[in-house]
């Protein structure tokens, strides 16, 4: 029994032993096998580089044998293709002058213009563009025209309106300087003693912001502002007017604006000047026409213009013409430097004056508001009021 497991153990002893010596044979194998691969696979490689050196070299022959069988031209090279270039300095090409490539500088510009000159010039007429335009919106604003107030003094003991003092204007004079496209505005009277309400705004201070100004017709002048005395107590005229409208056409006239009185207006400029007026034309001149009645504005009498009156300019083809009269003062002696404009056709009455020191300051005894543009019958005043209205755009600044 104990042989027999003994021959047993040997039998698988050996069993074992041949297995592991087979395994060992078949791992021998399979690295052999990988050695013989890789071999060949670095032979492969070795092989492509080979054929890669040679290519190659066979490329750098051809090039070389095609560059020497190019022929080399006859003329000889400028010495700057045969130098090494010099990629640190850039050489633009040559353009000759008569290629068609050449730009030539515009035929408006002188050949002494440099880019500077040039962009001056550009600067200048960009700049008197903006200027052109400034100045078309200055000269195109719409005209202001100043025209004096009306005043209504209290009545003593009244109430109401009444009580107060009123300035207003007459609506036909404001409608007629309108007509033209024009901005009208009251100027009131200022001050600042015993004021309610005392401001700091003086007349002045219209003058500098209006374009020109109206004298409205209206109350007697009095006689005090040409140092009378009244003649008769019924024509004590409005002294706190005179004032207000005498500082006012001051201020305009200082400031260069043009002044256009009417009626009153008239002989206020000429008052102004140290002229006198007659008080009332029926007592002072007994010959002289009648200038005012009940009929009011529907009474009309002739003048006529002397020589050298600018209203023949105005008014071309008239030398004598059919106007309202309302009036019972009249210019009596001309203040200085004052021009007699027109005259009544009948009695010589002075009818319209002119200041000749300034651009245009200047009084018409009739009511020019009263009369119809373009009427057959009454004087148009519109050339009037053209020429006035001219001026103030002229000398607006």
């Amino acid at each position: 029994m104990a042989q027999q497991e003994t021959a047993a153990r040997e039998a698988a002893s050996s069993a074992s032993a041949s297995s592991t010596s087979a395994a060992n044979k078949t791992l021998d194998a399979k690295a052999s096998l990988a050695a013989e691969v890789e071999t060949a696979t670095q032979a492969e490689a070795s092989l492509a580089a080979e054929l890669e050196n040679a290519t190659e070299a066979q490329a750098a022959e051809a090039a070389t044998a095609t560059e020497s069988a190019t022929p080399k031209p006859a003329s000889s090279l400028p010495p700057e293709f045969s130098a090494a270039p010099d990629f640190g300095t850039f050489r633009a090409p040559p353009t000759p002058p008569d290629s068609p490539d050449a730009k030539a500088p515009p035929a408006y510009l002188r050949n002494s213009d440099s880019a500077w000159s040039v962009f001056g010039r550009v600067i200048k007429a960009r700049a008197r563009q903006i200027f052109d335009r400034a100045g078309q919106r200055i000269t195109q604003r719409t005209l202001r025209i100043g025209v004096s107030a009306r005043i209504f003094h209290p009545e003593p003991g009244a109430k109401g309106l009444r009580g107060k003092t009123l300035q207003y204007l007459e609506e036909s004079i404001a409608h007629w300087v309108m007509s033209r496209d024009v901005l009208v505005f009251m100027i009131p009277t200022v001050g600042h003693q015993g004021m309610l309400h005392p401001s700091n705004i003086r007349l002045r201070d219209y003058a500098k912001q209006l374009d020109g100004l109206l004298l409205q017709g209206g109350a007697d002048v009095s006689p005090q502002s040409y140092t009378e005395a009244a003649t008769r107590h019924e024509w004590p005229g409005d002294r706190v007017r005179d004032m207000y409208e005498l500082e006012l056409l001051h201020e305009f006239i200082e400031a260069g604006k043009p002044v256009l009185g009417v009626c009153r207006g008239c002989q206020l400029i000429n008052v102004a000047f140290g002229g006198t007026l007659y008080q009332d034309i029926a007592t002072d001149v007994p010959t002289a026409g009648v200038h005012v009645n009940e009929q009011y504005d529907q009474h009309r009498h002739p003048i006529r213009f002397p020589d050298g009156s600018t209203l023949v300019n105005m008014f071309p083809g008239h030398r004598e013409a059919l106007v309202n009269s309302i009036h019972h003062q009249a210019v009596k002696t001309i203040g200085r430097d004052l021009n007699i404009e027109a005259v009544s056709a009948h009695d010589g009455i002075i009818e319209a004056v002119r200041y000749r020191r300034a651009p245009f300051v200047m009084g018409v005894q009739w009511h020019p508001e009263f009369h119809r543009a373009g009427g057959d019958e009454l004087l148009d005043c519109t050339p009037l009021l053209d020429t006035f209205l001219r001026v103030a755009r002229e000398t607006r600044f």
